[in-house]
């Protein structure tokens, strides 16, 4: 035994260094970088498309090494893309029948729909929970919009990007009303052109939710979709984030993200006549506590439990009649490997889902230097791009 120590700690320092570092390289180069997983059924149109056109899926994805942290990806994601320069964007304000108001705002660079019967295709980005036309994910889209062939719009939800709130009415994952009237005014404004949706976290459900909800009355009007880092089982994804100590933190910064956005427009929210209570909506300190005393209340669920049967996604697959691609990370920490539906998908026609090994929620930086294009944007180029050039296919 004496010897082994005397052996042990005679090694020099710098040998245990490369001896360290060898052994993570092994662990990066064997379990860290690997091919994406891709779930659909094998047997459906949809998926001859996806390994015909998509060549990236193809590709092993490369997580940065020194980042391969859920959180840290999830956050240094965002610090990253929010060093690019912001959009310049033309606003257009789409009245709602109910006396609501979202803002449309386009690309200038790509904008090319000026005439009615132009034909130049669309692609509406629907941002997340507290997002919108400037958040860091959706410029990072907007910059690899070019190599699209496509007008970007982003869809500025009520009283979100600037947008003033005129009804105490907000938004929420389960109800598609107001992405259903903005694609129904894309349609008409511009009928010749082919429109695909693209929907990053809770605008990842409302887009999946919309394609749902409508089914076959969608095809019509969508021709492709894909939604970015999605909790398809908001039950899963909501016990994850409850999850001492990290993903609790994590869930209690966007608490009072949602709590500050409505504190913005208390004059318009705190009315006498509200069903909620607005004390109790402003001590919120978790999303669940958030969406009980306000977002239940707003929509008209009978509890938290019936809002997020609706919104979740993963026992919906079925009813969707448009092509829908998901990307997701398997250490996602707003929703873990096992709420992914990977074994659904199998048994719907229309539906895929990618999911690497590491990436975390809306992260997926890729390379030793993650300072440019990450792995989201080139699956949606490149997904986009075949989807608008091979219309007939991907509709099949």
């Amino acid at each position: 035994m004496s010897l082994f120590y005397s052996y042990f700690f005679g090694v020099p320092g710098g040998t245990w260094m490369a001896l360290s570092v060898a052994g993570y390289i092994t662990y990066y180069l064997s379990k860290c970088v690997q091919r994406p997983v891709m779930a659909v059924n094998p047997d459906s149109k949809f998926a001859q498309f996806l390994t015909s056109h998509l060549s990236v899926l193809q590709e092993k994805y490369w997580p940065t090494p020194w980042c391969l942290e859920a959180r840290l990806q999830t956050v240094l994601g965002s610090l990253f893309r929010s060093q690019l320069p912001n959009i310049d964007y033309q606003r257009e304000l789409v009245d709602l029948p109910d006396g609501g108001v979202v803002a449309l705002d386009w690309h200038r660079a790509s904008f090319k729909g000026a005439k009615k019967d132009d034909p130049h295709p669309i692609v509406l980005l629907v941002p997340g929970l507290t997002g919108s036309s400037q958040s860091d994910y959706i410029r990072s889209l907007i910059h690899v919009s070019e190599k699209i062939g496509a007008s970007c719009v982003v869809l500025n939800q009520r009283g979100r990007g600037g947008v003033k709130l005129k009804t105490p009415r907000t938004y929420c994952a389960a109800n598609s009303e107001d992405l259903g009237f903005v694609i129904d005014h894309l349609h008409k404004t511009f009928p010749r052109a082919r429109l695909m949706l693209t929907g990053v976290s809770l605008g990842g459900m409302i887009v999946g939710n919309y394609l749902q909800q409508q089914s076959s009355a969608a095809v019509d009007k969508v021709l492709a979709a894909m939604i970015i880092s999605v909790p398809w089982n908001v039950f899963v994804g909501c016990a994850s984030l409850e999850t001492p100590h990290l993903n609790l933190m994590l869930n209690r910064h966007l608490a009072d993200c949602l709590v500050d956005s409505v504190k913005m427009h208390e004059d318009v929210i705190n009315h006498e006549n509200a069903p909620w209570n607005w004390k109790e909506v402003c001590k919120s300190r978790t999303i669940r506590e958030f969406d009980a005393s306000f977002v239940v209340k707003q929509f008209g669920f009978r509890d938290v439990e019936d809002y997020y049967t609706a919104a979740s996604l993963n026992d919906k697959l079925h009813r969707i009649q448009v092509p829908l691609l998901g990307l997701n990370a398997a250490d996602d920490p707003f929703i873990p490997f096992n709420g992914v539906p990977l074994e659904q998908v199998k048994q719907t026609s229309h539906v895929a889902i990618v999911m690497t090994s590491h990436g975390g929620h809306i992260g997926f930086m890729e390379g030793m230097l993650p300072f440019r294009q990450n792995y989201i944007d080139r699956v949606f180029a490149e997904y986009c791009r075949a989807a608008l050039a091979n219309p007939e296919l991907i509709q099949q």
